[in-house]
């Protein structure tokens, strides 16, 4: 009888050490304070536009910083709601490791092209043709300039945006696009004085591949600076205006 009382007693002491031991063991991690942050871009390219830094001053600013904070005080829903209020950034995703770190996963917004038009808006059309407010942070990209609305920017500019981000020469060579009051493009390119002209906002594969055989055919041969405008408005020509 004796010894089926003792055993009871060991398996009692023994269930609770192992409950106390389990409680202890979950509990002493979110005590420990955060030894850091590890700041992850998802997206194939890191353009730049976030850095660590600018998290830091972020979380620091809303006293959501974490490191040096006990793990149970940290609210990592706060961290990606506020993150995610960053013009740059589309979806934040913020998590505790086992290591006692913070992960912050980044996917981005990438400015495609920034808009300055002529009833003062000012802001850049994002991959996805939205609208991104500009913040200040520099961003090389071409600008857009005259007479834009939004609709004509997120419909027409976007395709346009999309078009130069696609290919690598014309990427290089356009620094602006001017709108004029019929809404048709004018391009100014970095290399020569003149200003290309495409007329309507569409064909925009078409035109550039008649202004790229243009550039390489006729423009290496003739010289850079000879005319004022070159026009691909039409079909099957090209109308260059002579400097006078």
């Amino acid at each position: 009888m004796i010894k089926r009382i003792l055993i009871l007693l060991a398996l009692i002491a023994t269930s609770v050490y192992l409950v106390l031991a389990v409680t202890l063991f979950n509990a002493k991690p979110l005590e420990r304070p955060c030894k850091g942050m590890e700041l992850k871009i998802m997206d194939d390219i890191d353009y730049g536009f976030i850095t660590l830094r600018d998290i830091e001053s972020s979380l620091k600013r809303e006293k959501l910083l974490p490191v040096g904070m006990k793990q149970k005080d940290i609210n990592t829903r706060n961290m990606e709601i506020l993150l995610e209020k960053n013009p740059f950034i589309k979806d934040a995703e913020c998590y505790i490791t086992a290591s006692g770190k913070v992960n912050i996963n980044i996917y981005q917004r990438i400015p495609l092209m920034r808009v300055m038009s002529s009833n003062g808006d000012n802001y850049y059309i994002d991959n996805e043709g939205k609208a991104m407010n500009a913040n200040g942070k520099p961003v090389h990209v071409a600008v857009a300039t005259g007479y834009i609305d939004r609709k004509f920017a997120q419909d027409k500019l976007y395709e346009l945006a999309l078009f130069l981000k696609s290919d690598e020469f014309w990427n290089a060579q356009i620094e602006q696009v001017n709108v004029t009051p019929k809404q048709e493009i004018e391009l100014v390119p970095r290399v020569g004085g003149h200003i290309l002209f495409i007329g309507k906002p569409e064909m925009y594969e078409t035109k550039f591949r008649k202004l790229k055989a243009f550039y390489t055919e006729g423009l290496n041969k003739v010289g850079w600076n000879k005319y004022e405008r070159i026009s691909v408005e039409f079909n099957n020509q090209i109308i260059c205006t002579k400097k006078e």
